[in-house]
């Protein structure tokens, strides 16, 4: 008898910690798209580079397309966040989750992109652990969406840290989808190397800027092609 009474106490708890469970998925909010923005800050990019990413990225959400775009999704809706990174051991959310499902949204998220100040220590170029921070964001989302993508900016090769290749697998493995966009002012084959060995999951791509003049353009298409997911080339 209590063999058989501690077994339905054990029963009894597991089905409060499954009832809790998915009442707790349920609780969060549906989006189509759970999206991190990581910004290189390593030694590479200087002030104005810096500032040519933030305030490129800042006015892709503000464009009518972009906007347009996520009203046309499954729930009208993504949610953002946006971090600094450099060396193995820098890498800072300076834009904490934020929803995007109208116009409103879009410009409030644009200021807070394009008032961000540079956070990070400048240091090595450690792609591997901004992808990581960039998942552990991803997995511990406050929104729950159809789809999970990290989007890294950068102008080098990952040269601190882990290996590239074993962070993506791992990264992808789970779920998430590793897109990059290659500035190649230093660097002119980075789009090969972010196709062979950073980039990876569901719909992955590379996009390029040629230079930091031309990040605008580059992250707005980027976030085009993000936002639809597999429906735009």
């Amino acid at each position: 008898m209590r063999l058989y009474a501690k077994l339905v106490l054990e029963l009894h708890i597991w089905l409060i910690i499954l009832i809790l469970t998915v009442c707790n998925a349920k609780a969060q909010e549906l989006v189509d798209l759970n999206l991190v923005l990581a910004i290189d800050c390593s030694y590479s990019v200087d002030a104005t580079e810096f500032d040519l990413q933030i305030h490129g990225t800042a006015a892709a959400f503000t464009n009518p397309v972009i906007i347009n775009a996520i009203t046309r999704g499954k729930y009208g809706k993504i949610t953002v966040a946006v971090i600094q990174w450099s060396n193995a051991r820098n890498q800072i959310v300076t834009v904490p989750w934020t929803i995007v499902s109208n116009q409103i949204d879009a410009y409030k998220l644009a200021v807070a992109i394009k008032s961000q100040t540079r956070k990070t220590a400048e240091g090595a170029t450690s792609i591997s652990s901004a992808i990581n921070k960039a998942a552990k964001m991803l997995l511990t989302a406050p929104y729950r969406a159809d789809r999970m993508a990290i989007d890294i900016a950068a102008d080098g090769e990952n040269n601190a840290g882990e290996r590239v290749e074993q962070v993506r697998d791992n990264t992808i493995s789970l779920g998430i989808t590793i897109n990059g966009l290659s500035i190649l002012n230093e660097v002119g084959y980075l789009n090969y190397y972010f196709q062979n060995r950073v980039i990876g999951g569901k719909g992955a791509f590379v996009q390029i800027a040629n230079s930091y003049s031309d990040f605008g353009e580059a992250i707005r298409k980027k976030l085009l092609r993000e936002i639809f997911g597999n429906g735009i080339s």
